[in-house]
Protein backbone atom coordinates (compact mmCIF):
# COMPACT_ATOMS: atom_id res chain seq x y z
CA UNK A 1 0.00 0.00 0.00
CA UNK A 2 1.27 3.48 -0.86
CA UNK A 3 2.40 5.67 1.99
CA UNK A 4 0.11 8.69 2.17
CA UNK A 5 1.66 12.10 2.80
CA UNK A 6 0.05 14.54 5.19
CA UNK A 7 -3.25 16.10 4.17
CA UNK A 8 -3.15 19.56 2.61
CA UNK A 9 -3.69 22.34 5.14
CA UNK A 10 -3.05 20.13 8.18
CA UNK A 11 -0.36 20.68 10.78
CA UNK A 12 1.35 17.70 9.17
CA UNK A 13 2.79 19.90 6.39
CA UNK A 14 4.80 21.97 8.86
CA UNK A 15 5.88 18.91 10.85
CA UNK A 16 7.15 17.08 7.77
CA UNK A 17 8.89 20.18 6.40
CA UNK A 18 10.64 20.77 9.72
CA UNK A 19 11.76 17.14 9.89
CA UNK A 20 13.07 17.05 6.32
CA UNK A 21 14.82 20.43 6.24
CA UNK A 22 14.68 22.32 9.54
CA UNK A 23 14.98 26.07 9.27
CA UNK A 24 14.34 26.18 5.50
CA UNK A 25 11.54 28.52 4.44
CA UNK A 26 9.34 26.94 1.74
CA UNK A 27 5.72 27.22 0.70
CA UNK A 28 3.51 24.21 1.45
CA UNK A 29 2.50 22.12 -1.59
CA UNK A 30 -0.34 23.43 -3.79
CA UNK A 31 0.20 27.04 -2.74
CA UNK A 32 0.84 28.47 -6.21
CA UNK A 33 1.44 27.75 -9.89
CA UNK A 34 4.41 29.40 -11.65
CA UNK A 35 3.72 31.75 -14.55
CA UNK A 36 4.29 31.13 -18.24
CA UNK A 37 7.31 33.40 -18.34
CA UNK A 38 9.19 31.20 -15.89
CA UNK A 39 8.31 28.08 -17.91
CA UNK A 40 9.72 29.59 -21.14
CA UNK A 41 12.91 30.80 -19.45
CA UNK A 42 13.34 27.45 -17.69
CA UNK A 43 13.06 25.59 -21.00
CA UNK A 44 15.55 27.92 -22.69
CA UNK A 45 18.00 27.38 -19.83
CA UNK A 46 17.45 23.61 -20.02
CA UNK A 47 18.46 23.63 -23.70
CA UNK A 48 21.47 25.88 -23.11
CA UNK A 49 22.70 23.99 -20.04
CA UNK A 50 22.26 20.53 -21.56
CA UNK A 51 24.10 21.57 -24.75
CA UNK A 52 26.93 23.11 -22.73
CA UNK A 53 27.15 20.08 -20.44
CA UNK A 54 27.17 17.61 -23.34
CA UNK A 55 30.03 19.54 -24.95
CA UNK A 56 32.03 20.04 -21.76
CA UNK A 57 31.53 16.50 -20.51
CA UNK A 58 32.05 14.74 -23.84
CA UNK A 59 35.40 13.20 -22.68
CA UNK A 60 33.67 11.91 -19.53
CA UNK A 61 30.76 10.53 -21.56
CA UNK A 62 33.19 8.78 -23.89
CA UNK A 63 35.18 7.33 -20.97
CA UNK A 64 32.00 6.03 -19.34
CA UNK A 65 30.84 4.44 -22.60
CA UNK A 66 34.20 2.74 -23.07
CA UNK A 67 34.19 1.50 -19.46
CA UNK A 68 30.70 0.01 -19.84
CA UNK A 69 31.51 -1.70 -23.13
CA UNK A 70 34.93 -2.97 -22.06
CA UNK A 71 33.78 -4.54 -18.79
CA UNK A 72 30.44 -6.12 -19.72
CA UNK A 73 28.87 -7.54 -22.90
CA UNK A 74 25.75 -5.76 -24.02
CA UNK A 75 24.62 -2.25 -24.98
CA UNK A 76 26.30 0.84 -23.57
CA UNK A 77 23.00 2.58 -22.86
CA UNK A 78 20.11 1.31 -20.79
CA UNK A 79 16.76 2.48 -22.16
CA UNK A 80 13.64 2.37 -20.05
CA UNK A 81 10.12 3.75 -20.27
CA UNK A 82 9.31 6.13 -17.41
CA UNK A 83 6.54 8.47 -16.34
CA UNK A 84 6.89 11.98 -17.69
CA UNK A 85 4.85 15.12 -17.12
CA UNK A 86 1.06 14.88 -16.65
CA UNK A 87 0.88 11.11 -17.13
CA UNK A 88 2.91 11.01 -20.35
CA UNK A 89 5.62 8.39 -20.93
CA UNK A 90 9.10 8.68 -22.41
CA UNK A 91 12.24 6.60 -22.93
CA UNK A 92 14.83 7.48 -20.28
CA UNK A 93 18.52 6.90 -21.07
CA UNK A 94 21.27 5.85 -18.67
CA UNK A 95 24.66 4.22 -18.92
CA UNK A 96 24.09 0.53 -18.25
CA UNK A 97 25.30 -0.40 -14.75
CA UNK A 98 23.85 -3.91 -14.49
CA UNK A 99 24.26 -7.06 -16.56
CA UNK A 100 22.41 -7.17 -19.87
CA UNK A 101 20.27 -10.09 -18.68
CA UNK A 102 19.04 -8.23 -15.57
CA UNK A 103 15.21 -8.01 -15.41
CA UNK A 104 14.65 -4.51 -16.84
CA UNK A 105 11.94 -3.13 -14.54
CA UNK A 106 12.64 -4.89 -11.25
CA UNK A 107 13.04 -2.59 -8.22
CA UNK A 108 16.11 -3.22 -6.07
CA UNK A 109 13.97 -4.41 -3.14
CA UNK A 110 13.00 -7.42 -5.29
CA UNK A 111 16.62 -8.47 -5.90
CA UNK A 112 17.99 -11.10 -3.50
CA UNK A 113 21.50 -9.75 -4.21
CA UNK A 114 21.66 -6.57 -6.30
CA UNK A 115 25.46 -6.61 -6.25
CA UNK A 116 25.50 -9.92 -8.12
CA UNK A 117 23.85 -8.19 -11.10
CA UNK A 118 26.15 -5.13 -11.08
CA UNK A 119 28.76 -4.78 -13.84
CA UNK A 120 32.43 -4.15 -12.92
CA UNK A 121 32.05 -0.47 -13.86
CA UNK A 122 28.47 -0.15 -12.62
CA UNK A 123 29.13 0.49 -8.94
CA UNK A 124 31.57 3.31 -9.74
CA UNK A 125 29.22 4.92 -12.24
CA UNK A 126 26.36 4.83 -9.73
CA UNK A 127 28.49 6.05 -6.83
CA UNK A 128 29.31 9.26 -8.69
CA UNK A 129 25.96 9.51 -10.54
CA UNK A 130 27.76 9.23 -13.88
CA UNK A 131 25.20 6.70 -15.10
CA UNK A 132 22.63 9.53 -15.27
CA UNK A 133 24.62 11.72 -17.69
CA UNK A 134 22.89 10.42 -20.87
CA UNK A 135 19.73 12.07 -19.54
CA UNK A 136 21.25 15.34 -20.72
CA UNK A 137 19.98 14.18 -24.13
CA UNK A 138 16.52 13.63 -22.60
CA UNK A 139 16.65 17.24 -21.39
CA UNK A 140 17.64 18.53 -24.82
CA UNK A 141 14.83 16.50 -26.37
CA UNK A 142 12.28 18.01 -23.97
CA UNK A 143 11.36 14.88 -22.01
CA UNK A 144 13.10 16.17 -18.88
CA UNK A 145 14.36 19.34 -17.24
CA UNK A 146 17.63 20.00 -15.41
CA UNK A 147 15.68 20.43 -12.15
CA UNK A 148 12.44 18.64 -11.29
CA UNK A 149 11.03 15.50 -9.67
CA UNK A 150 12.98 12.39 -10.69
CA UNK A 151 11.26 10.26 -13.37
CA UNK A 152 9.70 7.06 -12.04
CA UNK A 153 9.67 3.64 -13.74
CA UNK A 154 6.27 2.61 -15.11
CA UNK A 155 5.61 -0.29 -12.74
CA UNK A 156 6.21 1.84 -9.63
CA UNK A 157 2.95 3.77 -9.58
CA UNK A 158 2.94 4.38 -5.83
CA UNK A 159 5.15 7.48 -5.91
CA UNK A 160 3.30 8.85 -8.95
CA UNK A 161 -0.03 8.49 -7.14
CA UNK A 162 1.39 10.22 -4.06
CA UNK A 163 2.69 13.11 -6.18
CA UNK A 164 -0.56 13.72 -8.07
CA UNK A 165 -2.55 15.48 -5.28
CA UNK A 166 0.46 17.76 -4.71
CA UNK A 167 0.63 18.89 -8.38
CA UNK A 168 4.15 17.42 -8.68
CA UNK A 169 3.06 15.26 -11.61
CA UNK A 170 2.41 18.45 -13.61
CA UNK A 171 6.13 19.27 -13.53
CA UNK A 172 8.59 18.01 -16.15
CA UNK A 173 10.84 15.39 -14.46
CA UNK A 174 14.40 16.44 -13.71
CA UNK A 175 17.99 15.25 -13.69
CA UNK A 176 18.14 16.49 -10.10
CA UNK A 177 15.53 17.82 -7.73
CA UNK A 178 14.51 18.98 -4.28
CA UNK A 179 14.05 15.40 -3.04
CA UNK A 180 17.54 14.49 -4.31
CA UNK A 181 19.22 17.19 -2.24
CA UNK A 182 17.13 16.38 0.84
CA UNK A 183 17.96 12.73 1.32
CA UNK A 184 17.86 11.23 -2.16
CA UNK A 185 17.17 7.50 -1.68
CA UNK A 186 17.23 7.72 2.11
CA UNK A 187 13.75 9.28 2.32
CA UNK A 188 10.49 7.37 2.00
CA UNK A 189 8.17 7.61 -0.99
CA UNK A 190 5.79 9.74 1.07
CA UNK A 191 8.59 12.15 1.91
CA UNK A 192 9.76 12.23 -1.71
CA UNK A 193 6.24 13.10 -2.85
CA UNK A 194 6.03 15.86 -0.24
CA UNK A 195 9.39 17.30 -1.32
CA UNK A 196 8.38 17.12 -4.99
CA UNK A 197 5.16 18.96 -4.08
CA UNK A 198 7.20 21.62 -2.30
CA UNK A 199 9.29 22.05 -5.44
CA UNK A 200 6.17 22.47 -7.59
CA UNK A 201 4.92 25.13 -5.16
CA UNK A 202 8.22 27.03 -5.02
CA UNK A 203 9.48 26.82 -8.61
CA UNK A 204 11.68 29.77 -9.52
CA UNK A 205 15.04 30.38 -11.16
CA UNK A 206 16.63 31.14 -7.80
CA UNK A 207 15.24 27.94 -6.28
CA UNK A 208 16.52 25.94 -9.28
CA UNK A 209 19.98 27.51 -8.84
CA UNK A 210 19.95 26.66 -5.16
CA UNK A 211 19.08 23.02 -5.91
CA UNK A 212 21.85 22.79 -8.52
CA UNK A 213 24.40 24.13 -6.06
CA UNK A 214 23.32 21.64 -3.42
CA UNK A 215 23.38 18.83 -6.00
CA UNK A 216 27.14 19.27 -6.44
CA UNK A 217 27.66 18.86 -2.68
CA UNK A 218 25.38 15.80 -2.52
CA UNK A 219 27.11 14.06 -5.45
CA UNK A 220 30.56 14.71 -4.02
CA UNK A 221 29.49 13.43 -0.59
CA UNK A 222 27.71 10.42 -2.16
CA UNK A 223 24.97 10.69 0.47
CA UNK A 224 21.83 8.68 -0.20
CA UNK A 225 23.08 6.86 -3.31
CA UNK A 226 21.63 3.56 -2.13
CA UNK A 227 18.86 2.41 0.13
CA UNK A 228 17.39 -1.06 0.28
CA UNK A 229 14.33 -0.90 -1.93
CA UNK A 230 15.35 2.37 -3.56
CA UNK A 231 15.23 0.89 -7.03
CA UNK A 232 17.31 -1.26 -9.39
CA UNK A 233 18.72 -0.56 -12.83
CA UNK A 234 15.58 1.28 -13.73
CA UNK A 235 14.21 1.94 -10.28
CA UNK A 236 17.00 4.18 -8.99
CA UNK A 237 14.95 7.37 -8.99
Amino acid sequence: MSEAPCSEGSDGWAAMAERLHPGVSVRPPLSRVPGRGYAHVKRALDVALSLAALAALSPVLLACAVAVKATSPGPVLFRQERWGRAGSRFTCWKFRTMLAETPPDLPARDFADKGAWMTPAGAFLRRWSLDELPQLANILKGDMSVVGPRPVIIRERGLVELRAPLNADAVRPGLTGWAQVNGRNLVSDGEKAFLDGEYAANMSLSFDARILARTVAVVLSRRGVDREGAGGEGGGR
